[in-house]
């Protein structure tokens, strides 16, 4: 169901990016590598390469996850690192998500 100019772009920006996460900076193995669109197709956004993101997957699943549980195990395999989560915020209010406040999650 993928465009040619997502594949295209998909692995333009992977090239650019040299294999790493886009927020963390971490390398990417080919089985933790994933493209995110930064504005959401259903929010008009395109598969133009100025609007992907390589991503781990699990910081990509963060931006989109709403379930405070998984929202809890996801970031509990990161480091807790202020300026990633900030990242993080700032992808799911693109995409519409609310914020996460660590704080208040803390048990």
């Amino acid at each position: 169901n993928r465009s040619v100019e997502y594949l295209d772009n998909r692995i333009s920006r992977y090239s650019m990016k040299m294999g790493k996460c886009e927020i963390t900076g971490e390398y990417l193995h080919a089985s933790d590598v994933h493209c995110h669109h930064y504005v959401p197709k259903n929010l008009g956004g395109s598969d133009q390469f100025q609007n992907l993101r390589i991503l781990h997957k699990d910081i990509h699943r963060l931006i989109h996850v709403k379930d405070i549980e998984k929202i809890k195990f996801y970031l509990n395999q990161l480091p807790q690192n202020r300026l990633i989560l900030d990242k993080i915020n700032q992808y799911r209010k693109v995409c519409g998500v609310e914020g996460i406040d660590a704080s208040s999650l803390e048990e």
